[in-house]
């Protein structure tokens, strides 16, 4: 297939590029930047320069690929996008990453209309933003919180179904390049269990999310998935292990009062009544076995 993965030059573009290629399809990838063009020929695709918030740009760049298959990884979550990470501001920081899941997926839908693509793969979100009420776990089925940083999921969503496409919630995401900041604040004890730590949350090796992605674009799937490992748990599990496997000190324990005056809202929610994710339908209607079932295999051989 040809398959045009706006995004590509992103943490999961990265990985989701070679293992596209491995598979005998042909890749054109975009970047907003040309100095990642040679990133994306190395990696196996054509480089194109694209900015996701303008539709001629993106108008262009899809109809000259004249892909059979549109996937969908623009966020603006870099430094260079966002600033450093800032839940307490994190209307600004995901104010890129908002418009790219509204407008930006727009523009993708009216290009793949106007080209002829007949399936469209996005990237969704779900790591710890499920209703905070009833059970730890959510499926599908289940609504979405709406929190600062998720809050145009539900417009990508309705659009992307609508238009017989596919939605991919990812967990949070960890492996190469993709959580260098936490583990950072980890080794620093910047990053406390607050309260109980009693907040769930689901993860995803960057590897595991680009294979169900290809899976997705290979076997047109249609509807909303969450690709997240087997083990959904709270702070108070996953953050100590991922503090030992880097080497670092026993996180430090802030109250909640405290944690909300430093951090915010929505850091003291996700830390306190995040919901996890089920992959069941995922395992179940695309066949998605993750390399790595759980984060504690995975943070332990990234840190070895």
């Amino acid at each position: 297939m040809q398959v045009f993965v706006a995004g590509g030059s992103g943490v999961l573009g990265r990985r989701l590029v070679p293992q596209l290629v491995a598979r005998g399809h042909q890749v054109t990838a975009t970047t907003t930047s040309p100095a990642k063009l040679d990133l994306l020929r190395q990696l196996g695709a054509e480089g194109v320069v694209m900015d996701g918030l303008d539709a001629l740009s993106v108008g262009e760049a899809v109809a000259a690929a004249g892909p059979d298959a549109i996937v969908n990884q623009m966020t603006g979550l870099s430094e260079a996008h966002a600033g450093k990470p800032n839940l307490r501001k994190a209307d600004r920081f995901f104010a890129t990453t908002n418009r790219l899941r509204s407008e930006g997926i727009d523009h993708l839908l009216a290009a793949a209309e106007a080209t002829g693509v007949s399936h469209v793969v996005a990237q969704g979100h779900a790591s710890f933003n499920g209703l905070r009420e009833g059970g730890w776990v959510k499926s599908e089925e289940d609504p979405l919180e709406v929190v600062e940083g998720t809050k145009a999921i539900s417009h990508l969503e309705d659009v992307v179904v609508r238009a017989g496409g596919t939605v991919l919630r990812y967990g949070a995401f960890y492996g190469p390049g993709a959580n260098d900041d936490q583990v950072k604040m980890v080794r620093k004890r910047m990053f406390p269990l607050v309260g109980g730590g009693t907040g769930y949350l689901s993860w995803v090796h960057v590897d595991d999310a680009a294979s169900a992605t290809v899976l997705a674009v290979e076997r047109q799937a249609k509807g909303v998935f969450n690709i997240v490992d087997d083990e959904p748990a709270p702070v108070s599990e996953w953050l100590p292990h991922l503090a030992e496997c880097v080497g670092a000190k026993t996180p430090r324990r802030v109250p909640t009062w405290l944690a909300r005056l430093l951090a915010g809202e929505m850091a003291v929610g996700m830390m306190t009544e995040g919901r996890g994710f089920s992959n069941a339908k995922a395992k179940r209607e695309l066949g998605w076995q993750p390399r790595y079932p759980s984060w504690r295999q995975g943070f332990k051989e990234e840190s070895a």
